[in-house]
């Protein structure tokens, strides 16, 4: 669990909830607490958001960079903040939600959270590195139908602005080896932007992308064609930042 601060050291009117998004190829993932309490005399579990209340000592970024190191073990985790939320009623929606409030000693107030999102590759190289409590696990995003409090929401304005960035920014291109082919780059806006890409099309816009550069070797060991790998130079980004990768559906 989070490491716990005196309620005397916190600001109890203000907290942070991170959407960390994990990317495998075939699939996205978040990262959820399992949260458990006794509700109704007994055992109930759900899950939610990582997140955690603002120490007095902290500043939103601060606060963020604390929780996602506590629950992964990682920093320096890149964390874009992209929504305030303050809806009166959103920790006391449900009566369980209440109760597990009243069991872990928070006030029942209005919180206002701000909420951050973050993409990571977790490819099983890179997912060793992490060192994740045991209460907290990758799921599919599109297998979460329910989370605690209003976090659904959140979870759902972070996929949006997280699609939002993909289409006018390169964060997608951190997640690819550093020789990729077009299917690998596809294949990655596929999965994030929920949709299928016409081929064609696709690799037309990307052959006006001056950034994205073709590489004089191919793939090797494999049953079909090779592919031609293609690499990403982020030098010629920044000067030709204008055309962007909008992939619009």
């Amino acid at each position: 669990m989070l490491q716990e601060a005196p309620v005397s050291g916190l600001n109890l009117h203000v907290s942070v909830d991170c959407v960390v998004f994990g990317f495998e190829f075939g699939k996205l993932n978040v990262l959820l607490l399992e949260r458990k309490m006794m509700f109704q005399g007994q055992e109930y579990k759900d899950l939610k958001l990582p997140g955690d209340l603002v120490r007095k000592d902290e500043d939103l970024d601060t606060a963020a960079a604390r929780v996602l190191k506590e629950l992964t073990g990682l920093e320096n985790i890149y964390l874009k903040q992209y929504a305030a939320i303050g809806t009166p009623n959103r920790l006391t929606r449900l009566e369980r939600d209440m109760e597990w409030l009243r069991q872990i000693g928070h006030p029942e107030e209005v919180v206002v959270t701000v909420a951050y999102y973050s993409l990571l590759n977790i490819d099983q190289e890179r997912i060793n590195k992490f060192q994740l409590q045991e209460d907290v696990k990758w799921h599919p995003v599109s297998q979460i139908k329910e989370l605690a409090f209003d976090h659904m929401e959140i979870l759902a304005d972070g996929l949006e602005a997280l699609r939002t960035e993909l289409r006018s920014n390169p964060i997608g291109f951190e997640l690819l080896p550093s020789k990729f082919t077009l299917s690998q780059l596809q294949k990655l806006y596929e999965v994030i932007l929920g949709v299928n890409l016409d081929k064609r099309n696709f690799r037309k816009k990307v052959t006006n992308m001056p950034y994205v550069i073709p590489i004089n070797e191919k793939e090797r060991g494999v049953s079909h064609k090779p592919a031609r790998f293609y690499i990403f130079n982020k030098k010629i980004y920044e000067k030709t930042r204008k055309n962007s990768l909008d992939f619009s559906v």
